[in-house]
């Protein structure tokens, strides 16, 4: 798909579906139907991480976007939403199915705390 293309047939149906919250996107990432991609820079995923994202920063995307499943939905995410956005737009381009993590990955530490956390190691694959 290209640009132009995308931008031509952008609806409402679209806008929802390019994003995901933390509830579904833990649900999808625990059961392996999804991959988690932290855009951030190196130096931000070193200091802290989510246990089952890959790093894969936004300016090293397109070098290696072979290590990306096709097969699972790409969920792309940084603190906020502004790289996430950039990169799951172009994995868009590239034919993946992918989505950005509306609330940011603060917002999916917060969601995944005590119990939550709990369940989410213990369930992993189920």
């Amino acid at each position: 798909m290209d640009m132009d293309t995308y931008f031509f047939a952008f609806d409402y149906a679209e806008r929802k579906a390019m994003k995901i919250d933390s509830p579904a996107a833990a649900e999808l990432i625990r059961t392996g139907k999804a991959q988690l991609v932290d855009v951030r820079f190196k130096e931000e995923y070193d200091a802290w991480h989510m246990g089952d994202a890959v790093n894969i920063p936004l300016n090293e995307l397109l070098k290696r976007i072979g290590e990306l499943d096709k097969n699972k939905l790409v969920i792309t995410a940084c603190p906020h939403k502004d790289r996430a956005a950039m990169a799951r737009l172009y994995l868009v381009m590239k034919g993946f199915k992918a989505r950005y993590l509306e609330d940011g990955l603060t917002g999916l530490a917060e969601y995944l705390r005590g119990d939550r956390a709990r369940d989410f190691i213990n369930n992993r694959g189920k």
